[in-house]
């Protein structure tokens, strides 16, 4: 016989449990002390199993019913409710925790992980462009929510102020950030970043930062030794112009880099910025690649012994941070020395070269630094 409000309301504790049927496998429980729970009672596999439904007065006797049937309709269609209400909690749980947000975030610090001493300037732009762009409005959404058209929105926006190249650092990002999600996320299946490159808008076309002409660096030389700046960022430019090598191998460069009794410049492969793409490319370790040699003028080699003589204990790099001496110096040291003295980011031309050939220089190539050192204008 089905239950009503009345008899659900007046059961009452007796001293004992017992149970109140209603139809369609639904029973209310009533505990030794008084407590009321809904139960509902099906088979599966051939064993009887039971299900909670919720406590009285919370769920009601309707609200009950509606319960039942609603397991009794996944058991229609071959569905284990217990399991099925299992699942649905857990992917509640899952999209609580997983928010692109906490997902961007745990992305962040592993990227971190993998980044090179001297890429690590990538940390600190990638979390300005998310906190202004990205996390405004995707931050709170669950990943599993999140589709193709929510992430050109965002993209769209940043297209439409012309910051074309931040967009395609967004859509790389978006794309390395969902790789990612697919592996640590449980049940997350597609990538919604893949293929966003494919509406992208154009880049505009590349202009080169202006660089000195040869006939010109008299006069550079000229102004760099009446520098009125610190000494090793005079130093630090001069050995630049005498090596031709970028700023951030030289911001790298340590003693142990050194070899001064047959004037060399022993570059290891992941600080130099094409051997580090032959790398990854290739999956190799920095083992398995030769370093890149620079070999040195008699005026570089003077640089390099004056800075070594300069060497603190605590010191790490041939060119050190002001502050602290475990860090190097900045990346904009010397682009903003340059701009002081009048010349806004020209480079000289062997310091400037859109495309620089990485030759590998073996142990026994150093033959080819006098060629280098006439090159340069100077004496090997």
């Amino acid at each position: 016989m089905a239950l009503s409000d009345l008899a659900v309301r007046q059961a009452k504790a007796t001293g004992k449990a017992y149970t109140l049927p209603d139809l369609d496998g639904l029973s209310l429980a009533v505990t030794a002390a008084g407590g009321r729970t809904w139960h509902f009672r099906y088979y599966w596999a051939g064993k009887q199993k039971r299900m909670s439904l919720g406590t009285y007065p919370e769920v009601t006797l309707r609200e009950a019913r509606s319960l039942r049937d609603e397991a009794r309709a996944l058991l229609a269609k071959g569905t284990n409710p217990r399991v099925h209400r299992k699942q649905k909690r857990t992917a509640v749980r899952l999209a609580d925790e997983n928010t692109f947000e906490a997902v961007y975030r745990k992305w962040l610090k592993h990227r971190g992980l993998s980044l090179k001493e001297g890429r690590q300037t990538t940390l600190s732009i990638l979390p300005r462009i998310f906190d202004k762009d990205v996390l405004p409005a995707l931050g709170k959404r669950s990943v599993y929510q999140i589709k193709r058209p929510d992430l050109l929105e965002v993209i769209a926006k940043i297209e439409k102020r012309r910051a074309l190249s931040v967009a395609e650092k967004v859509r790389t990002w978006f794309n390395q950030l969902f790789r990612y999600a697919l592996v640590i996320v449980p049940g997350l299946e597609q990538n919604p970043a893949s293929d966003l490159d494919v509406v992208a808008l154009p880049l505009p076309p590349v202009n080169h930062n202006p660089f000195l002409r040869m006939a010109e660096l008299p006069k550079l030389l000229q102004r760099l030794r009446s520098y009125r700046g610190r000494r090793q960022t005079q130093l630090g430019l001069r050995l630049l112009l005498l090596t031709g090598v970028r700023t951030g191998e030289l911001r790298q460069a340590m003693p142990d880099q050194f070899d001064l009794d047959r004037g060399l410049w022993i570059i290891p492969p992941d600080v130099v910025k094409q051997l580090q793409l032959d790398m990854r490319k290739k999956r190799q370790q920095p083992k398995d690649i030769l370093p890149y040699i620079v070999p040195l003028s008699i005026q570089a080699m003077e640089i390099v012994r004056h800075l070594l003589d300069e060497f603190k204990p605590a010191q790490r790099y041939l060119f050190r941070h002001d502050s602290d001496l475990k860090k190097r110096i900045s990346e904009n040291t010397l682009n903003g020395a340059l701009k002081r003295m009048g010349y806004q980011e020209r480079l000289p031309e062997p310091a400037a070269r859109t495309r620089r050939r990485t030759d590998r220089w073996s142990w026994h190539s150093a033959a080819a630094a006098p060629r280098a050192a006439r090159c340069l204008g100077t004496r090997r």
